[in-house]
């Protein structure tokens, strides 16, 4: 491992790929995971958190610095769990609070329900569950349509159909302005592994409520504010609402981690506080 100011870095061999963390701070670990989200999105909540914890983030597999021996393989959710549990144990600082958004969210809960042990609070924020809305079958058949748009090469036209079925609004001139014209490559890589391999086994997966109230890990469900009526608010009330449990609101919005990263470790720091 390397050390640079107060970030240090490695790398870890797992089953089919190698995982690039990066590790802040000290006190109990916590852990910032997204999916597709990298370390980087994360970087500036770690930093306000690595002052009372010491902070896990990670690219997780198959993008950017975390590659897979086999470039084709699926992520799916409980291999991202099974890493998850891999670099926890590796760090032997555990048991871990883990922090997950959108995609990350589904892998702190199927962490939760393969290896309650290492994890002793689980924020889910905003993850993606649509088996859990009345309307799966057609969210089942929007996801398959994105990604065979996609498939196509229309770029731009997978991410307007993605944004529509999240409920996100994104004007047109913003569209093509992220996602025309030239793009950093690793970007585009990770966007395309995501598409093929990784976005319907995240929103494919479907939690176990019954196991998740019987464990001793806490289970915290996050919502941004300004979310409201988007894919993931639904998805997050029934999870909540399966669970027996109020959901916590989160400044902004699905990535309100990155947007406004003080005021949003500020309130995960105040709701990992409350009794």
């Amino acid at each position: 491992m390397t050390a640079s100011s107060a970030v240090t870095t490695g790398t870890l061999e797992v089953p089919d790929a190698r995982l690039y963390y990066e590790v802040r701070g000290s006190g109990p670990l916590l852990v910032l995971v997204g999916a597709p989200m990298s370390a980087a999105s994360f970087a500036g909540a770690a930093e306000q958190l690595a002052a009372t914890n010491t902070v896990l983030t990670t690219d997780p597999r198959g993008h950017f610095a975390s590659p897979l021996n086999e470039p084709n393989q699926d992520s799916t959710v409980l291999a991202r769990a099974d890493d998850l549990a891999r670099l926890i144990t590796h760090l032997d600082t555990g048991p871990a609070v883990v922090f997950g958004s959108s995609g990350g969210a589904v892998t702190g809960l199927a962490l939760a329900q393969t290896h309650p042990d290492l994890v002793t609070t689980v924020v889910a924020h905003e993850p993606p569950l649509r088996e859990l809305l009345p309307d799966a079958d057609a969210h089942r058949a929007l996801t398959e349509d994105i990604i065979a748009t996609y498939d196509t090469g229309d770029v731009i036209g997978a991410w307007r159909k993605f944004f529509a079925q999240a409920s996100i609004p994104i004007p047109e001139p913003m569209l093509t302005q992220i996602f025309g014209g030239d793009r950093d490559p690793q970007q585009v890589a990770s966007e395309r592994f995501w598409f093929a391999h990784e976005l319907r086994h995240t929103t494919g997966w479907v939690p176990d409520p019954p196991l998740l109230r019987a464990i001793p890990t806490r289970v915290i469900v996050g919502i941004g504010a300004d979310s409201t009526g988007q894919f993931c608010d639904h998805t997050s009330r029934e999870l909540a609402s399966a669970l027996g449990v109020e959901p916590v609101q989160f400044p902004g919005d699905h990535t309100g981690f990155a947007q406004d990263p003080v005021a949003f470790a500020a309130r995960l720091q105040e709701v990992l506080d409350l009794p």
